[in-house]
This record gives structure tokens, sequence and C-alpha cells, in this order.
């Protein structure tokens, strides 16, 4: 019993010390000298407090010192708030929100970029009515670049047509800022829901992304279409909610997956929580798995025919590009 509880206290001191010294660095969307030098005596600290594990005579000192110094970094990086008033990339600046009337919603600022290439573009939004009887179903693209475990998903509504609302759910950058995992966790972005043309949002990864080069694969969902109804609702919901009182983007508990899982608990028939759903390049088989995407052939077979890169690149500056990227699947559907 004394070595577990001596593991669990060194194991607890390093993980602390590790997470203070992250959260202190990173601070409020802002590194600082101040913050890096605080940061470098909390490590020290809990350096100082592990050593003292082995002295009795001062293990009781270093361990109040260090809790008292923890509790005061907790309390302040939980009062950090998120906002919706930084000096936003250009491509991040303008959120979508919606205005709903009996059967139709209204979304504005659909964003409908124009692309040279991935950080060079024209910005362009539109607003548009999408009649709630029109869905016709949902779609979800996954999206790799870094191997098959970790995936971008985002969900697709279809109106018919060329009418396809895509929302990709994503970490709000600020100017300058680059996207990093690890910061991901501690209140460096805000959480944004953009609401986009496919031609902007999916065109972009399959057709200007090079470094690294992404691969996109198209699903379509399967289950009644009043659960679609009821998700775009709560996805639209979510949206007006995020300009009124904005949230943090987190690496795991609320990013482009998992987001997406909890929104679908509006559904009583959602599936349950999986590993699959945080490993989000395994999403498509959990889905198949769940009888939620075309089981008639197998899953190697159908993620073959879900990949659309060639699809997209094909279609570029197409007008009708929702179209053709699903050109190829409508007739396998038909055909099968």
């Amino acid at each position: 019993m004394k070595f577990i509880k001596a593991a669990l206290t060194i194991l607890t001191l390093i993980l602390t010390t590790l997470w203070g010294v992250c959260a202190v660095y990173f601070g409020d969307s802002f590194t600082g000298i101040t913050q890096v030098s605080m940061s470098i005596l909390f490590g020290l600290l809990g350096l100082a407090t592990l050593i003292s594990l082995g002295l009795p005579r001062w293990r009781k000192h270093f361990l109040l010192g260090y809790s008292i110094s923890f509790v005061i970094i907790l309390t302040w990086w939980l009062g950090i708030n998120p906002s919706n008033h930084r000096k936003w990339q250009t491509d991040a600046n303008k959120l979508a929100y919606a205005t709903f009337a009996v059967d139709t919603v209204t979304v504005h600022n659909i964003r409908n970029f124009d692309y040279r290439s991935e950080l060079d573009y024209q910005p362009a939004y539109y607003t548009k009515t999408f009649d709630l009887n029109k869905l016709q179903g949902i779609d979800l693209f996954s999206i790799y670049w870094m191997g098959p475990a970790i995936a971008h998903t985002i969900i697709s509504f279809d109106f018919g047509g060329n009418d396809h609302l895509a929302v990709s759910i994503e970490a709000r950058k600020e100017q300058g800022e680059g996207y990093s995992t690890i910061k991901g966790f501690f209140r460096q972005y805000e959480l944004v829901y953009f609401v986009a043309d496919e031609r902007d949002v999916i065109r972009l990864r399959t057709n200007y992304r090079h470094h690294p080069l992404e691969q996109a694969y198209l699903y379509r969902l399967q289950g009644p279409i009043e659960n679609g109804r009821r998700l775009f609702l709560e996805y639209m919901s979510k949206i007006n909610g995020l300009n009124q009182k904005p949230e943090f983007y987190n690496t795991l508990l609320d990013n482009c997956t998992t987001a997406i899982w909890l929104r679908t608990l509006t559904n009583q028939e959602h599936l349950p929580f999986s590993w699959k759903i945080l490993l989000s390049g395994y999403l498509p088989e959990y889905l198949y798995e769940s009888q939620r995407l075309d089981t008639r052939i197998p899953f190697p077979e159908l993620q073959q025919q879900a990949h659309i890169n060639n699809l997209a690149q094909a279609a570029d500056q197409s007008p009708d590009f929702s179209k053709r990227i699903r050109a190829e699947k409508l007739i396998n559907r038909e055909t099968q």
C-alpha cells in the first residue's frame, strides 16, 4: 500500500506539473516573457517537490507550497473566458447565424471563398433560405492527413439539387496563429462552426492544401429524415448560441467529431459513445458497424468508393461542384 501511495503521488506530481507549466506558458492566447518565466519557476517547484518526497524533513513543506501554487494556477486558468472579439484570421472573421420561420431557416454569412491557393483567397459570403421539407439527407466528409486514426469530419446537409450546406467545427484562430493539438487543451482557441458552401470548405482541402496532402471521403448517412431535420435545427441553434456566448475549443472533448456526436443527442436513436469517436479516423467504420452507412458492400469497398479527391479536383471551380463530387456515387447506389 505504501508503494502504491508513493507511486500515485509521484504520478500526480508529474502530471499536474506538466499541466501547470503548459497552462501558464500558453496563458490567455499570448505567451510573453513573464509567462515563460512563471512556467519555468512552476516546473522547478514541481521538480523540487518530487525530490522532497525522499526527504521526510522537507516533504510536507514542499507539498504544501506546491499545492497552494497549483490551486492558484488552476483558479486563474478557470477564470480565462472565451471571446468573440479578437483579431481573427480573415477566414474566421465572420460568424454564421440563422433566423427561423415556420418551415424554413435562413442562414446568414455562409462562407464561399474563391481560392487561388490555401492562403490566397477572395472572401465572399452569402445568405440562403432552406426549406426543412426539402431536406433529403446528410453526408459525412472524413478528411485524412496524418494516418488512419485521425480525421477532420464535416457534416453536410443535402437540400436537393446543388443545395448542400456544410458545417465544419474547428478551432477559431487569431491573426498569425497556427493550430497546435497541445494548445487545444489549454483554452487557446474559441470554438467555431464554419457554415460554408462545399465549394469552399471541401475544395480547400482537396484542391489547395498540399503540405500535407489531404484525402477526403464522402459518405451518405442512413436514418430517418425526421432525425436529420432535428439535427439541422440543433446545429443552427448551437451556431446562434456561440454568437451570443462563445465557448472554448478542446482537442479531446469539444472538437470536430465529439461536437458532432453531442449534437446528435437531440435524437433518441443516437449512437452510443465509442473510442472510435475520439480516434475520429475510425468514425466511418463505427458508423458502418452501427448500420448508419450503406452496408450492402464490404466497408473497404465502400471506403474506396467514398474517396473524392479526383472528382473534386476535376470539378474545381464548377458551380455544380457538389453534384459532380457525388455523380459516381449516385450511379453506384442505383446499380447496387
